[in-house]
Order: structure tokens, then C-alpha cells, then sequence
């Protein structure tokens, strides 16, 4: 099977990777057996779901990355043809009142899988350490204090049998922009594109420093991040489905 492009990944003790430096562009081709290796690995992931239910295990994906850094395309690329009844699918967004009252993971524990299911995550308990740190809605000493949560939380998670797979998908700068400005011409994708992503756009080095410092603390080697460039959408998804079922089969042998 061709490999997926640019997808780097970064394990426990791994030198400071930094996101400028990655190359962006995507394996050209992966465009020509697209249907072809996306078909292949469908057919893996629906035997690997039901294997995951038969060995009463359970995983947890996490996606984090850039507005319109194509999240939400690569989510639907891999569960499209898997059992909805076994896979939930969570986007997060603003904590509502009841969640920001209480510990930042509570609204996270409430979602985790049982056994036997896949939860998904776009965006997750990183945003303490990503736009909660850049924006200033935690404080240096909360957000500094939750590298070491995390890790707490993820590793019992996997001391319970549950497969943690963690990718950052990452766009460049100038290719957001042309993302961003179609979003705006499409009527249909409008909704997409919100004042909250323009301001992002602004601290483009300050949010790029802060996911470096969460890869550098928050990477192990049984749940380490994967990095995928995503300027080139196919790619990226390939890359992304590609990856959850290597670590499925991996975890499931």
C-alpha cells in the first residue's frame, strides 16, 4: 500500500518539531487510487470495528488542527461506511454554563467510549493548552497544570484497555486564507465561517507555539501525536484513515 504523504509522528523524548517547517504538499499520487485505497481501507475498518467489539476494547480519536484544516471532512471519510450504532461522533465547542462551572475534563469523562465503541473528538480536552492558553481563558498556572492532567488522563485510559489515537492536522497560512474566502462565496458552507475564526488568523505564531509546546509535553509512545500536512485534502484524508486503522490493527493484531 502507498504511504500517506507528509504524516509525522511524535512520540515521548522527540525533538522539538516545528509546524512552519513541515512540508505541506501532498502525494500526488495518492490522488490517482484515491476510490481505490479509500475502498481498501474500509473494508479494514469495518472488520477492525467489529474485532474491537469482540475484544471488548474501546478507542478514543482526537482531532486537533487550524479552522478549516479539514477535521470534519477526514472524520466523515472514516466512519461513513462503519456501524453508526458503535461510533459517536463529538465537535466541541464553547463549554455551555453547566460545563464551565465544574473541572474542564468533566463535559470529556461524561463522552468516553464503552466497550466495544469508537468516540470521536473534534477538538478536545487540548483546548485547555491551545485556544483556552492563546485567548487567556485559563490562567498560565491552569493551563501549565493541565499538560500534566492530560497525561494522567490519558494514561489510565490506556491502563483500562482503550486505544488512544491523537492527530494535529495542519494547514498553512496562506492556504486557510483561500479556504476561509471560499466558505464565504459558497451559501451552502457559510455557516461555516465565523468573526471567531478571523481572530484566530491573528495569532497564527501563537497558536503554532502552543501546539509545539503540547506535542513536546503531551506525546507518548503509546498515544503519540500525528502530525498530517493537510494542504492537500485528499491526501490528508487518506493519511488520517490510514493511520486510525494501522493503529486499530496494530492494537488488535
Amino acid at each position: 500500500m502507498p504511504t500517506s504523504g507528509d504524516l509525522i509522528m511524535v512520540k515521548s523524548g522527540a525533538a522539538r518539531l516545528r509546524l512552519d517547517d513541515l512540508s505541506l504538499k501532498g502525494d500526488k499520487r495518492l490522488k490517482e487510487i484515491y476510490d481505490e485505497l479509500l475502498l481498501e481501507l474500509h473494508t479494514r475498518a469495518v472488520r477492525l470495528q467489529a474485532k474491537l467489539a469482540e475484544a471488548k476494547r474501546s478507542a478514543v480519536i482526537v482531532i486537533e488542527g487550524p479552522d478549516a484544516a479539514g477535521k470534519g471532512g477526514a472524520i466523515r471519510r472514516f466512519v461513513e461506511r462503519l456501524d453508526a450504532r458503535r461510533i459517536h461522533i463529538y465537535s466541541v465547542g464553547k463549554p455551555t454554563h453547566d460545563e464551565i462551572s465544574r473541572h474542564y475534563m468533566w463535559r470529556f469523562w461524561r463522552r468516553m467510549p464503552a466497550r466495544g465503541e469508537i468516540v470521536i473528538f473534534d477538538r478536545s480536552w487540548y483546548g485547555r493548552v491551545l485556544v483556552e492558553r492563546v485567548e487567556g481563558l485559563a490562567t498560565e498556572t491552569e493551563w501549565r497544570r493541565a499538560f500534566d492532567e492530560i497525561n494522567r488522563f490519558e494514561q489510565m485510559l490506556i491502563d483500562d484497555g482503550t486505544i488512544v489515537i491523537k492527530f494535529y492536522l495542519h494547514i498553512g497560512k496562506d492556504e486557510q486564507l483561500d479556504r476561509f474566502r471560499a466558505r464565504q462565496a459558497d451559501p451552502l458552507k457559510q455557516w461555516k465561517i465565523t468573526d471567531e475564526d478571523w481572530r484566530n488568523r491573528e495569532k497564527w505564531e501563537a497558536h503554532n507555539e502552543a501546539a509545539e509546546e503540547m506535542f513536546a509535553l503531551t506525546a507518548s509512545d503509546q498515544a503519540p501525536w500525528c502530525i498530517i500536512a493537510s494542504n492537500d485534502k485528499k491526501c490528508s484524508r487518506i493519511a488520517f484513515v490510514q493511520e486510525v486503522v494501522r493503529r486499530l490493527d496494530e492494537e488488535l493484531g
